[in-house]
C-alpha cells in the first residue's frame, strides 16, 4: 500500500464540473484582475469568518506585509513572532522594515507561548503576531489581553487556520486583523498563488485595498508608495467553488485526526495536544520523536510519505543571521525542528489508509 503525504486528486475530482465551470464564467467575461468573482469571494470569506472586511492579496506572507504597513509599522519598530513557524512570519516584518522579536512556543501546541510574551515587550514593541500554527488556533485571550496591557495591535497569522474555531469564534476574527493564504495545499487552497486579509477595521482595509494596488484608490493617482498584490479573478471564482466545501473538508480531516489520536499508542511518538474549546482543522497532523531520520526513513521504506515542518528554526536561519541568536537561544524550538515530522492527512484518505499508518507506527 502506498500512502502520500497528500494527494489533492480526490477533492478536485468532486468538484471537477464546478471548477470547469468557474473557469468558463471568467473565460467568456474576459475580466481577469478586480471584477466580481474577486469581490464575490471577499464578502463570502469576510461572511465565512464572520468579519466585516476582506481584501484578497496574491499571497499570505503579502497579507501579513500589508497589515502592517496599514498599521504604519515599519523601520524602528519591532513585532512579536513564534520561535517555531514558517519564515515567511517574520519575512513580513522584515519587508515592511521592522524588527522580528521571536518568542518561544508551547511544546505541546507547538503555538506562541503567552506567559513570554510580555517579557519581550520593549518601548519598540508595534503588534504580535499570533500564529495558528498546524490549523490549532493560539491562545488568543492571553494574547489579547497582553496586548491590551501594552497598546499593541494583535495580527493572526492564520496561514494553515481556514475555519479553525476559539471558543466558537473562527479564526480571522480574534485579533485586530488577519492574514490567509490560499496556497494550493491549504485547507482552501487556490490553484496557484493567492491571500486575503480579513478585519472589522474599515480604515485599515481602505489603506490595504490601496497598498496592494500600488498605492493607488485612483487610477494613476498614488497615495502611498505601494506594491502590486491582487488576487486575480480565475483564483477567486475557483476559491468560491471551494469555499463551499470547506467545512466538508475540515470535518474529514478532523475524522482522520482522531483516529491518528486514537490509534497511536507507540510511546516513542509524541503526538500533538489539542485544548479544549479550540477547534483545530488539521492542515499539519505533526507528531515527534527522538530519531526522526530512522522514523521517517521506516515509514518511507512501507511507502508512507512525510514531511518535516520545519527543520531548522527561524533564528538559526542564515537569512536571519545578522540577528547575532547561537544555537540554545530558543531550545524548545530548536528541539521541535529536530523532531517533528508531519504524517499523511488529506481528504479522501480512506479508513484502511489511516489503520495502515497507524499500525505501522505502533510497529515500530
Amino acid at each position: 500500500m502506498k500512502i502520500p503525504f497528500v494527494d489533492l486528486e480526490p477533492m478536485h475530482s468532486e468538484i471537477r464540473d464546478e471548477m470547469a465551470d468557474a473557469f468558463k464564467k471568467v473565460y467568456d467575461n474576459n475580466r481577469f484582475i478586480s471584477g466580481e468573482e474577486c469581490s464575490s469571494f471577499e464578502k463570502e470569506f469576510a461572511g465565512y469568518c464572520g468579519a466585516k472586511h476582506c481584501a484578497g492579496c496574491g499571497n499570505g506572507m503579502d497579507a501579513l506585509y500589508l497589515i502592517l504597513r496599514g498599521y504604519g509599522i515599519g523601520p524602528g519598530d519591532e513585532v512579536i513572532v513564534p520561535s517555531h513557524t514558517f519564515i515567511a512570519t517574520a519575512l513580513a516584518v522584515s519587508y515592511a522594515g521592522a524588527h522580528p522579536v521571536f518568542v518561544e512556543v508551547d511544546d505541546r501546541t507547538y503555538n506562541i507561548d503567552p506567559v513570554l510574551i510580555g517579557k519581550a515587550v520593549t518601548g519598540k514593541t508595534k503588534a504580535i503576531i499570533a500564529v495558528h500554527l498546524y490549523g490549532q488556533p493560539a491562545d488568543m485571550d492571553a494574547i489579547n489581553e497582553i496586548a491590551k496591557k501594552h497598546g499593541l495591535k494583535v495580527i493572526e497569522d492564520s496561514a494553515q487556520a481556514h475555519g479553525a474555531a476559539y471558543y466558537g469564534r473562527k479564526t480571522g476574527t480574534l485579533g485586530d486583523a488577519a492574514g490567509f493564504s490560499f496556497y494550493p495545499g491549504k485547507n482552501l487552497g487556490a490553484l496557484g498563488d493567492g491571500g486575503a486579509v480579513v478585519s472589522d477595521d474599515a480604515q485599515l482595509m481602505d489603506r490595504i485595498r490601496a497598498l496592494a494596488n500600488y498605492g493607488s484608490t485612483v487610477k494613476y493617482t498614488h497615495i502611498y508608495k505601494g506594491i502590486n498584490s491582487r488576487l486575480d479573478e480565475l483564483q477567486a471564482a475557483l476559491l468560491r467553488v471551494k469555499l463551499r466545501h470547506l467545512d466538508h473538508w475540515n470535518d474529514y480531516r478532523r475524522r482522520i485526526a482522531a483516529k491518528y489520536l486514537k490509534g497511536i499508542h507507540n510511546k516513542q511518538i509524541i503526538l500533538p495536544e489539542v485544548k479544549d474549546n479550540f477547534n483545530h482543522v488539521w492542515h499539519i497532523f505533526a507528531v515527534r520523536t527522538e530519531d526522526r531520520n530512522d522514523f521517517q526513513k521506516y515509514l518511507a521504506s512501507h511507502d508512507v510519505g512525510t514531511l518535516i515542518h520545519y527543520p531548522i528554526p527561524m533564528h538559526l536561519q542564515e537569512a536571519y543571521g545578522a540577528l547575532g541568536y547561537a544555537k540554545g537561544s530558543f531550545p524548545i524550538a530548536e528541539m521541535i525542528s529536530s523532531q517533528v515530522i508531519s504524517l499523511p492527512l488529506y481528504y479522501g484518505m480512506s479508513d484502511e489508509d489511516t489503520d495502515y499508518v497507524i499500525d505501522l507506527i505502533n510497529d515500530y
